[in-house]
């Protein structure tokens, strides 16, 4: 028996951080990780690597569309799939073996194995040889994430019927792709697939893409998307699968219900969102409650209803996002060390890394509404900045909410060539409660495509300068 202040199950972005900074701040920690790698699905099969493919079949499309624009001739670029793939998995080895030193760094003890609740205060660890070994903790934290959403009647193989997972890892480029669901997971390796030459059809129960953004983004991104060749079958529901031995068939009928429509395709990748992954950690023998959903019920400190039992992440309520679980890992260590941790869940971003990105904070035009608020809006276009048009990133606009009364900034939408970056200056002024006139009044540098921020700030005053 080994005994530890702080036992952290899941390795993931939740996890890791959580187990750094406890360590950081003096206490004893362990984890635990069913991976024979660290970073949970974020870094060995999700954010990292898609981000590695995303930024490659850009390059790829760039140097087949774009640079003869910019007066450099090239032959037809050739796509080396395989050297692809590598660049992909270098990506991968390269930041987990960053946290195994971060771990050592930190003298944090690791075990590989199923990790499982057996009572208050202690954890035991099954190696894949069965071997067990036993762990206690004056806290355990659940950090196990979230895995892939299954789609009623559809067997994912991993072959031709694919999650995300093994959408990362195909062989060859289809020639028809077939992505259900609409989010960002299914519209980012989309993206990624047609930019190396796949027609995708997207196919989304409701009637409109990216559930839960800003109406005039998607409007507009959706359009964008279109251009780029997407095809989408909005309020349309997948009933049925069937692979053959050139593909995929596959029926599909109107969400209310109606006439079904055959459609084929190399691949499906079936992309409807993520579930919090519960399963084998003795949450029920020990009495920890889940809620409707199957997420780890907490307090506001990160408490499930059995004493010094925790969780963070995905299994738990909120934005399925990385930096969201980062941010509560390090709130429930420092609150364990006798501090006082916090996330604000009001002013979290979020990006969807496709091209042009779109990144967003705080409320949408919609919830605002909803809300009663009484706001003003002010836009500005990418086409009007000067160091969008030398990049040939033209698409786009920043969209500022503030509020009518006080000019309080409580929501920014941007869609065009680097959003995700651009998108924290609104991060770090929302924080710290600030005005749309504040930014607007702070110098930016010029040329810069942030300059597009600034002026949208100016915009919900009437006077930006460009517009």
């Amino acid at each position: 028996m080994s005994d530890f202040d702080i036992v952290v199950i899941g390795t993931g972005p939740g996890g890791y951080v959580c187990a750094i900074r406890a360590a950081q701040l003096g206490l004893k920690v362990a984890v635990v990780e069913k991976r024979s790698s660290h970073g949970g699905t974020c870094l060995n099969v999700g954010c990292i690597p898609s981000k590695a493919l995303l930024h490659a079949s850009e390059m790829f499309e760039e140097a087949e569309h774009s640079f003869t624009k910019l007066g450099i001739d090239i032959d037809t670029p050739k796509l080396n799939l395989a050297n692809m793939m590598g660049h992909k998995q270098s990506v991968i080895d390269g930041n987990v073996t960053g946290i195994d030193y971060l771990f050592k760094k930190n003298k944090i003890t690791s075990y590989t194995g199923i990790g499982k609740i057996e009572a208050v205060g202690k954890v035991s660890v099954t190696g894949e040889d069965g071997t067990v070994t036993e762990l206690s903790a004056k806290h355990i934290i659940i950090a196990t994430g979230s895995d892939v959403m299954p789609l009623p009647n559809v067997e994912i193989d991993e072959q031709k019927i694919v999650s995300s997972t093994g959408a990362l890892e195909l062989k060859a480029v289809p020639k028809k792709l077939l992505v259900v669901g609409a989010g960002v997971i299914g519209l980012e390796l989309g993206s990624v697939w047609s930019r190396l030459g796949a027609e995708v059809t997207v196919v989304e129960f409701l009637d409109r893409i990216l559930p839960g953004m800003d109406g005039e983004v998607t409007k507009n991104f959706t359009r964008m998307l279109k251009k780029q060749g997407f095809k989408f079958k909005l309020g349309k529901k997948v009933v049925a699968t069937e692979s053959t031995a050139d593909g995929v068939k596959i029926s599909v009928e109107p969400a209310k219900g109606g006439d079904v429509e055959m459609l084929e395709a190399d691949i499906v990748l079936v992309a409807i969102g993520r579930r919090p992954y519960t399963q084998g950690l003795g949450l029920e023998e020990v009495g920890v409650k889940l809620d409707e959903r199957g997420r780890v019920g907490i307090d506001g400190h990160y408490k499930t209803n059995v004493d010094g039992i925790y969780a963070i992440g995905d299994v738990v309520v909120g934005p399925m996002l990385a930096h969201k679980a980062e941010e509560e890992g390090v709130a429930l260590a420092e609150i364990l060390a006798g501090q006082a941790g916090h996330v604000n869940y009001d002013i979290i971003p979020g990006v969807v890394y496709t091209m042009p990105e779109i990144a967003t904070v705080g409320m949408t035009e919609e919830q605002a509404k909803e809300a009663g608020i009484d706001y003003v809006v002010g836009k500005f276009n990418f086409s009007a900045n000067g160091r969008a048009k030398a990049m040939l990133k033209t698409e786009g606009f920043v969209k500022f909410i503030a509020e009518k009364s006080s000019d309080k900034v409580i929501g920014c939408h941007i869609v065009g060539a680097g959003a995700g970056e651009m998108i924290h200056e609104v991060v770090i002024l929302m924080e710290f409660g600030g005005s749309a006139e504040d930014l607007a009044r702070s110098c930016h540098a010029h040329p810069t495509m942030s300059e597009a921020v600034k002026e949208a700030a100016m915009a919900v005053d009437g006077r930006a300068i460009h517009a």
